[in-house]
């Protein structure tokens, strides 16, 4: 099947998905976590095969643009479908799924840069674990953007509507430390082996997005630290999340934007 009605399914499934949870959220229909499981398992089906198909294209060096925002955004659905079974995290769906199956419909038309056949297992585990980082990070974010509008809406007296369908505050917050330190140590293996297996990062313009992952691994462990010895909690936690997920974005995505899509260079 042809790469564009796969990513309008899985756009379609992945909204269908989303739109329940947010309902949810809302009040306006039960909880169902076992559907909109269902649906987003089905939307990552459509995925897979493009995440597939873009790797069999003959694996560059490193993942392009497009094979890099179908992979990682790939990974991000699954890791929350996992981590959903254990820790209420279900909401996160409300964002994150859409913006899965956007990222598959604008890749469909991103340039494919030149490959050159050749990932070997050091560049294969860099980018794995750049990715899984990614997916961690991302889900980290958007569980902060709940725990902000929770923190908003009880320091504001609104208790009901979507406040009354969130875990209390304080499992918010852990399950927020729990996938920041999960994506801060994938980040480090992630780091470490870009340092160690990738070769002249200045020829290959990867020199922006290792100073910029650096700098997200020191917000990330910034907050960390303050929040064990210092307390760091709500909304600076919170902002704290954001902006080293921003930082992680145009870590991985901005230079190679730049570069394939503005550029036009491979």
């Amino acid at each position: 099947m042809h790469a564009l009605p796969l990513a309008v399914m899985a756009f379609i499934l992945y909204t269908a998905a989303a739109s329940w949870q947010g309902l949810t959220l809302a009040r306006r229909v039960p909880p169902r976590s076992a559907l909109v499981r269902s649906f987003g398992l089905l939307g990552l089906l459509c995925h897979l095969p493009l995440a597939v198909g873009l790797l069999d294209q003959g694996a560059s060096l490193l993942p392009g643009l497009s094979t890099s925002a179908v992979l990682a955004s790939g990974l991000a659905v699954l890791t929350l479908l996992v981590i959903s079974l254990f820790k209420p995290v279900l909401n996160v769906a409300t964002g994150l799924f859409p913006l899965a199956g956007l990222t598959l419909l604008l890749a469909v038309g991103l340039p494919s840069p030149e490959r050159h056949p050749g990932m070997t297992p050091g560049i294969a585990l860099h980018a794995l674990s750049s990715a899984l980082a990614f997916a961690f990070l991302a889900i980290a974010a958007f569980q902060a953007i709940l725990l902000g509008v929770q923190n908003q809406a009880l320091r504001h007296h609104h208790i009901r509507g979507v406040v009354q369908s969130l875990p209390p505050l304080t499992s918010m917050e852990r399950i927020l430390f729990e996938l920041i330190w999960a994506g801060i140590i994938l980040l480090s293996l992630a780091i470490a082996s870009g340092f160690v297996f990738v070769e002249d990062m200045f020829a290959q313009h990867l020199v922006h997005k290792t100073v910029l992952s650096l700098l997200a691994w020191v917000i990330f462990a910034t907050l960390l630290t303050c929040h064990h010895w210092l307390g760091w909690r709500g909304m600076r936690a919170v902002r704290w999340t954001l902006v080293g997920y921003l930082v992680l974005l145009l870590a991985y995505f901005g230079s190679k934007f730049v570069l394939e899509v503005l550029l036009a260079r491979g």
